[in-house]
């Protein structure tokens, strides 16, 4: 969900279905298509890494951005490690985990010269990475933004912003990646870009903090990410309530087996797994009240749906959310594929 919402901020409309597939290895042979799931694949990538805390206490630091950046672009295809000057039409290489050498210009913004890249990131990490609980939450959303100010590298400072803000997250509420704020930044994005655009503005009069950007258009832009994490609290929260979400996959599991796309008893699997959390196989069975061939019919009728995964042919069975089925059994999480 993170990585699709992310690409949508990028202009990239890659549907979570292609990247399922792409995590499969499943690439298509178009290449534009192919393109964005390996650009999506990386987002996935990182973000794992990220949720195993391996940025947990340093989130802000000079060198968890360049690494953030530096693995994200190490798994891009070449053809998405360029950019073009859009005054000169002069096509420059993206180097992963490497500060820009070169003035910029995004929009009307004109970020601060590559020479002071380092000292800014320093003052950066200073400021942010010295603060308690509480401060941090609320001060995600100006780090995120003077990030985006700085612009460190050519290109990906988005995606490096938005994987910084979900890591600075992930560690200061423990989310356990559950709900991210992108899709609340993506279902808004004009809102976003514009209030972006607003704090890269000077103060606006005397009144207006004691800086050289405006401390008015920051406060907008900090209340307006603020509330969009509780609008993805609250959306998430709804859609994981453990009776709702049972209903609507058991509800799914019947329709498929009077259509004949599940063996009878699937069902009970199903609802096994998520009872417990993991169904050891040898259980399986016993749960059915059938042979053990029976059992292995219906356990791999569910793993050729994507219902559920296992490690090994001895390993325990674990309900997965596969794509394909997010709109029946998490609608809203993201658009329908088209077609």
């Amino acid at each position: 969900m993170n990585c699709y919402y992310s690409n949508l901020l990028e202009g990239h409309d890659i549907h979570p279905v292609d990247i399922e597939r792409a995590l499969r290895n499943d690439d298509s042979a178009d290449l534009k298509k192919r393109n964005l799931q390996l650009e999506a694949k990386a987002h996935v990538i990182v973000q794992g890494w990220i949720d195993q805390g391996a940025l947990a206490g340093k989130a802000v630091t000079a060198d968890a951005i360049c690494e953030i950046h530096r693995r994200f672009g190490d798994l891009l295809p070449p053809e998405l490690l360029k950019v073009e000057n859009p005054d000169t039409g002069e096509v420059l290489d993206v180097v992963p985990g490497e500060f820009r050498h070169r003035d910029v210009k995004v929009g009307a913004h004109v970020p601060i010269s590559p020479g002071a890249v380092p000292r800014f990131l320093a003052r950066f990490a200073d400021v942010y990475g010295r603060l308690g609980r509480a401060e941090t939450i609320l001060a995600t959303a100006a780090a995120h933004h003077r990030l985006l100010w700085i612009h460190p590298f050519l290109d990906g400072n988005g995606r490096v912003a938005r994987l910084m803000s979900h890591a600075v997250l992930l560690e200061a509420l423990d989310t356990g990646g559950v709900w991210s704020v992108v899709r609340g930044l993506a279902r808004a994005q004009a809102t976003y870009k514009g209030h972006v655009i607003d704090c890269d503005g000077p103060r606006r009069n005397d009144l207006d903090g004691r800086g050289n950007l405006s401390e008015e258009a920051l406060a907008e832009f900090t209340r307006f990410f603020l509330t969009t994490c509780l609008d993805q609290v609250r959306f998430m929260e709804s859609l994981v309530q453990p009776d709702r979400l049972r209903n609507r996959i058991l509800i799914w599991a019947e329709e498929e087996i009077r259509a004949g796309t599940l063996p009878q008893k699937a069902g009970q699997i199903i609802d096994a797994v998520l009872y417990r959390g993991e169904l050891p196989r040898g259980d399986v069975a016993a749960l059915l009240s059938t042979s053990d061939r029976s059992a292995r019919r219906v356990v791999s009728a569910l793993m050729d749906r994507g219902v559920i995964v296992s490690a090994s042919t001895r390993a325990p069975l674990f309900l997965a959310f596969p794509a394909a089925l997010a709109s029946r059994w998490m609608p809203g999480l993201f658009p329908d594929r088209p077609g």
